[in-house]
C-alpha cells in the first residue's frame, strides 16, 4: 500500500550494504526537501515528543493528504522525508491504514534508531494519522 516514492527508498535501502550508508542516505534526502518557511514553525505545527524540534504542517488539498515538515536534526529532517514518500499524495481516507510500522520495517528502520528518535518518529506518525483523521 505504500506510495511509489516510499518503494524507490525501499529499492534505494537494498543497494547500500552498510547503515552508515544507510542514514547518508536519509540525511540526503531531508537535505532535499525545500525548508518550511519559519513562519509555519509555530506551536501548531510543532510536534511533541520528539527530542528535536520537529514541525509538521498539514496541506490537504481536497481529499488527498499532503504535508510538509521541518526538523533542526539532520536525521529526523530525514525521517519526515521518509514519511512524506510513504504519507504525501494519499487520499485521506488511505492514511489510517498506512501501517507506518510494517513500512519502516522494511527499511530496517526500526532496528536503527535511537528509543528518542524512535519515539519522534510515532510522535510524527501519530500526528500525520491525527490531521488526516479531522480533515
Amino acid at each position: 500500500m505504500a506510495q511509489p516514492a516510499f518503494e524507490d527508498i525501499v529499492a534505494d535501502f537494498e543497494f547500500f550494504d552498510d547503515w552508515e550508508d544507510r542514514y547518508r542516505y536519509v540525511i540526503e534526502k531531508g537535505q532535499a526537501m525545500p525548508p518550511l518557511d519559519d513562519a509555519l514553525k509555530v506551536p501548531a505545527t510543532k510536534v511533541d515528543g520528539c527530542a528535536s524540534q520537529v514541525w509538521l504542517h498539514p496541506e490537504p488539498d481536497g481529499s488527498t493528504f499532503h504535508f510538509r515538515g521541518d526538523s533542526d536534526a539532520m536525521i529526523v529532517r530525514g525521517l519526515i522525508a521518509v514519511l512524506r514518500a510513504l504519507y504525501d499524495g494519499l487520499p485521506m481516507g488511505e492514511v489510517a491504514r498506512v501501517d507506518a510500522g510494517a513500512e519502516f520495517a522494511r527499511l530496517g528502520l526500526n532496528d536503527h534508531l535511537s528509543a528518542q528518535r524512535s519515539n519522534g518518529l510515532r510522535a510524527m506518525i501519530g500526528r500525520i494519522r491525527e490531521v488526516a483523521a479531522k480533515a
